[in-house]
């Protein structure tokens, strides 16, 4: 039986994926977590072959759980599932050490059989992603100045276009107004721009915003 820890927090889409999980003979869902800290914790506490992790969590980015899990045990089994588009967040958490990336919007039993293909000890990425990472380690996406930040600062930079004010942006990520302001100084900064404005327009220019 493959046993699998999801890591989300939104109700329906646990649910739904334990419903998924349930028709199969198989794969059983064997706990669930709803931000990072409870993740963390859940690893400690039960048995589980592979974690379903999001990449956007309540308290912290995905991808800075995703290092925590595998600083603690490397050789755990990571998907990352994210409403997120591949070339946004793939590489990276491919790069980060996940097994595997996938879409939400993703076929129901494709699903299914990329948990099975990871819980043997494969890897899952889509065919397009699989010929970057190939043929072109370094994408020519990554010449762009936003893919020289760091994990904290493209989740900082991407609540910032969304339109999230820094006080909200500090409660979500349990960080000091102060310390917000700072990170968004520095990506500001390392953009050579003024105002969240031209991060806004930029954002939209490379399809950046959800």
């Amino acid at each position: 039986m493959i046993r699998v820890l999801i890591a989300d927090d939104h109700t329906l889409f646990r649910d739904g994926l334990k419903r998924i999980f349930s028709e199969t003979d198989d794969i059983e869902v064997v706990a669930e977590a709803i931000d990072g800290k409870d993740i963390i914790k859940k690893t400690k506490e039960c048995d589980w072959d592979i974690i379903l992790l999001d990449i956007n969590l309540p308290d912290m980015n995905g991808l800075e759980v995703l290092k925590r899990i595998l600083s603690a045990n490397p050789s755990s089994c990571v998907l990352v599932l994210s409403m997120y588009p591949e070339d946004e967040y793939a590489i990276r958490a491919i790069r980060s050490g996940a097994s595997g990336y996938m879409t939400k919007d993703s076929p129901t039993d494709h699903l299914i059989n990329v948990v099975r293909r990871l819980s043997k000890g494969g890897k899952y990425v889509n065919p397009e992603l699989a010929e970057k990472l190939l043929f072109n380690p370094i994408v020519d996406s990554e010449k762009l100045t936003h893919t020289t930040f760091s994990d904290r600062e493209f989740h900082v930079f991407k609540l910032i276009v969304s339109g999230e004010p820094l006080t909200s942006i500090g409660k979500r990520l349990s960080l000091s107004v102060k310390t917000v302001s700072t990170y968004r100084s520095r990506i500001l900064e390392k953009m050579c721009m003024k105002n969240n404005a031209q991060l806004i327009r930029y954002a939209i220019q490379h399809k950046l915003l959800e």
